[in-house]
């Protein structure tokens, strides 16, 4: 992950931000919210900040709100990414105790743990981090649609290999998944017409913008809520 842009504009984590509860889930500590009895269910899966993110939890509330069984885990066990002094330096370390490939492991008991509640259909929604995760559930056949928003470590390579519908929300400025390397990704998703895919570039937001901006920024709002809009699309035309 180069440069410090998926560092840029932490949020603030608030432990008991949002309208659900957090409890063991899959093992894992997760925020769960949405009607007990819906048999579709969402993924949510943050960036390098981890689930206490208000405004990844707001989302979670909103697609409950619309009817999906929202799961958002601690992939990070109560160690989510922290800008101290280091500052971006120290995410390399970071991240070699947080490997993306064991989170995409944690989720199978997540995956499991919805199935015997009686979930028929899942989708999953990574953020950053959280993209790469998304697309192993997606080239394993492991979910029924997948859609992330300013992917990070994701490849051409694993791009190539999704089995599922595939959307992808960019930013115009991100130096991790620039606009260039999306429309590889297009390209690539265009060669697998069986496979229902959509990129789009959002114009003049940065990378982390879906849930990383200022409530007090009316066009940063906007911009966010466009791109809720295009998820709950994806998903409610997907995951059934």
């Amino acid at each position: 992950m180069s440069g410090p842009q998926c560092c840029s504009h932490p949020p603030t984590l608030n432990p008991s931000s949002g309208s659900g509860r957090v409890e063991k889930f899959g093992g894992l500590d997760t925020y769960l919210v949405g009607s007990p009895d819906s048999k579709l269910a969402v993924l949510l899966l943050s960036d390098i900040f981890g689930y206490d993110a208000p405004n990844l939890r707001k989302m979670a509330d909103k697609l409950a709100a619309a009817g999906f069984f929202v799961v958002v885990p601690d992939f990070f066990y109560g160690d989510p990414f922290e800008l101290g002094e280091e500052g971006f330096a120290a995410l390399p370390g970071w991240i070699k105790h947080h490997e993306p490939d064991k989170a995409f492991e944690d989720t199978k008991p997540l995956l499991e743990a919805l199935k015997s509640k009686g979930i028929s259909a899942v989708g999953a929604v990574g953020f950053c981090y959280g993209a790469k995760v998304v697309v192993e559930l997606s080239k394993h056949d492991l979910i029924q649609a997948a859609a992330m928003c300013h992917p990070a470590f994701v490849t051409l390579d694993d791009i190539k290999a999704v089995k599922v519908p595939t959307q992808i929300l960019g930013a115009e400025i991100d130096h991790m998944s620039p606009p260039e390397v999306l429309k590889q990704f297009e390209e690539a998703l265009a060669a697998k017409p069986e496979i229902k895919s959509r990129v789009k570039i959002f114009p003049k937001v940065e990378h982390g913008w879906t849930t990383r901006y200022n409530d007090e920024d009316e066009a940063a709002c906007k911009a966010a809520e466009e791109a809720y809009q295009d998820l709950l699309e994806w998903l409610q035309n997907h995951v059934k």
